[in-house]
């Protein structure tokens, strides 16, 4: 079996299909740093896979030369499970939004956070529905108008990290789709990562949702309002990088360096290989600054590794070596 992985470049990832999103929608932005940051993955082209369920995401795979298939709503986990246990050497993404993923396909995003199995998840998560055209999805702000609550959304919104760590995720990073470099990297150390990865993508829809990021993604203002940790570095931020955080009691809380005889040693370090996720759940559901990049990356054991552990102890001690045995081996037989 051929294990040498050519050069690819960008174009080598980049299908013959016209891209059919609006002109200005961040899916182009994640469409390119995928095409980007797989040549930098090691892996080879025909190993890749995309499976997507349902919504404006999930035209990804006609858009990626690699195999792919577009499934139905909400499903696609399931399916993406399928494919990588089916082959474990493949590098398999699953493509959803915050409808899919979270609405009709909740159950299938938890279990897969739950499992740890080797794959990994983009999620574009624009607070809206908009291939259906505008109605509220389960991350819409509370007040929210669209299609589907004209007088405002009554609903609380969930927290795509709040859940994933919930349900026991071990890696998830958030980046904003204006963040083309930050975003390559990202999907790069999600590949590299054992285990089920989730990256949310803080996704500007220009049609049904613009804006929907913007107090903290715009250019003019993210210094000042994100917060992008780093493994083992400071949690400082800011224009000026005079802004931290430190751990008041039980709380997080923003302080100015050089302001009460605070110092960059003060602030708190990023751990995101912390088994305990506490405070990674806290950073998650911080309001300011809002914090990206890898906020959890801790390596447990997957889902294959206990399959094959629990699969070599039965045949250690089963009398049987292959299916006719079972089959040939009387009308009734016993599970010890």
């Amino acid at each position: 079996m051929e294990t040498t992985v050519k050069k690819y470049t960008f174009r080598d990832f980049a299908s013959d299909q016209e891209v059919r999103w609006c002109p200005g929608c961040d899916d182009y932005v994640i469409l390119r740093s995928m095409q980007k940051a797989l040549p930098e993955m090691g892996v080879r082209k025909e190993d890749v896979v995309f499976i997507s369920g349902i919504g404006c995401s999930s035209r990804f795979p006609y858009y990626m030369d690699t195999y792919g298939m577009h499934g139905i709503h909400g499903r696609a986990p399931a399916i993406a499970t399928g494919v990588k246990l089916a082959n474990p050497e493949l590098s398999v993404w699953d493509i959803t939004g915050d409808g899919d993923s979270m609405a009709i396909g909740g159950n299938h995003f938890i279990h897969l956070m739950r499992r740890n199995i080797d794959l990994n998840m983009i999620l574009f998560n624009n607070k809206i529905y908009g291939l259906t055209k505008g109605q509220f999805s389960p991350t819409s702000s509370v007040g929210q108008k669209t299609k589907s609550s004209p007088y405002g959304n009554t609903q609380p919104p969930f927290l795509a990290g709040e859940l994933a760590i919930g349900s026991q995720a071990r890696f998830f990073a958030r980046i904003a789709g204006n963040m083309p470099k930050e975003m390559t990297d990202t999907l790069i150390a999600a590949e590299k990562f054992k285990g089920t990865s989730l990256i949310e993508v803080l996704q500007n829809c220009v049609i049904f949702n613009d804006g929907c990021f913007t107090e903290f993604t715009d250019k003019s203002v993210r210094d000042d309002r994100q917060l992008h940790v780093v493994h083992g570095e400071p949690m400082i931020f800011g224009k000026d990088r005079d802004k931290g955080l430190v751990l008041n009691g039980l709380k997080l809380q923003v302080v100015t360096l050089g302001e009460e005889g605070i110092t960059e040693g003060d602030l708190l370090v990023h751990n995101a290989w912390e088994e305990d996720p506490t405070l990674h759940q806290m950073l998650v559901r911080l309001q300011f600054p809002l914090v990206t990049g890898i906020i959890r990356s801790f390596e447990d054991v997957t889902l294959e590794e206990r399959e094959d552990a629990l699969t070599a102890q039965v045949k250690a001690n089963s009398d049987f070596t292959k299916t006719d045995d079972l089959f040939f081996s009387g009308e009734t037989y016993t599970v010890e």
